[in-house]
């Protein structure tokens, strides 16, 4: 699975996320899984076609050491489309200013 990750997180690190987390996204129902929703204008292709699998995410895991988040836009509706793919470049791009801008928010050094 391609991946987004900051390690070494410090225990400090790790609970200003986890607070950031359960305020801010979308909880999956599996334990310190999150979805981060992507914008609507974000959409490319076919999942902007595809209302019935809207909204999109990414899946973000945070763990003690470790936020890893996928680089696989999901659909929250079905298990297989074809709108379920690797990120775009124009995705991916916004995914790590999304989690870096929320590192420097919470002054977390990566």
């Amino acid at each position: 699975m391609k991946q987004y990750v900051i390690d070494q997180l410090r225990p400090d690190d790790y609970f200003k996320i986890k607070a950031y987390l359960d305020m801010n996204l979308r909880q999956s129902g599996i334990p310190d899984i999150y979805w981060l929703i992507l914008p609507r204008d974000m959409h490319e292709g076919c999942q902007a076609e595809h209302a019935e699998c809207q909204p999109f995410y990414f899946a973000m895991e945070l763990c003690q050491c470790a936020l890893s988040c996928e680089l696989l836009v999901r659909t929250l509706s079905h298990v297989r489309c074809d709108c379920m793919r690797y990120a775009s470049p124009v995705q991916r791009n916004w995914l790590i200013q999304t989690v870096d801008d929320m590192c420097n928010q919470l002054e977390i050094a990566i």
